[in-house]
């Protein structure tokens, strides 16, 4: 749970506005996010998960806290529009692509991805409100 608070609270402060270098931007982040839960639909505390960027095989590893819930920032700038990137937990994987408007340096850019039992759910259109949550979370 600490390792997951602690990634909340580095994203909150990021966006919070404080000077940083251009990785800290949201031109040059990606976002994946989302909630683990085990095939009777319970959370899954301590799991944890890696993103691999396909392109570079750099990646990123995030853990979930007590509610399940996950949070992997990666750097992505605007060239990175279109990339693939691939999520696993455990011996599970899904492959996603980086969407957003290269343009807007404006919106912070990402997607959820629910894990439900061995199933893999993209929710792209709850990103921003699910985002907004766990920061709103973090500032308790």
């Amino acid at each position: 749970m600490a390792r997951g608070a602690a990634l909340v609270l580095a994203l909150a402060w990021v966006l919070a506005g404080v000077p940083a270098g251009a990785e800290h931007e949201v031109y040059y982040r990606y976002v994946v996010l989302g909630f683990v839960k085990d095939a009777r639909g319970e959370p899954v505390a301590g799991t944890q998960l890696e993103l691999v960027r396909d392109k570079t095989g750099f990646s990123y590893v995030g853990e979930t806290d007590d509610k399940g819930f996950y949070l992997i920032i990666t750097r992505l700038g605007d060239e990175s529009a279109g990339e693939t990137l691939t999520l696993r937990l455990a011996q599970a994987r899904t492959k996603l692509t980086a969407r957003f408007d290269p343009a807007n340096h404006t919106d912070d850019r990402g997607t959820r991805v629910d894990v439900e039992g061995a199933r893999f759910v993209e929710r792209t259109a709850w990103f921003r409100s699910t985002l907004t949550h766990a920061l709103g979370a973090s500032k308790r």
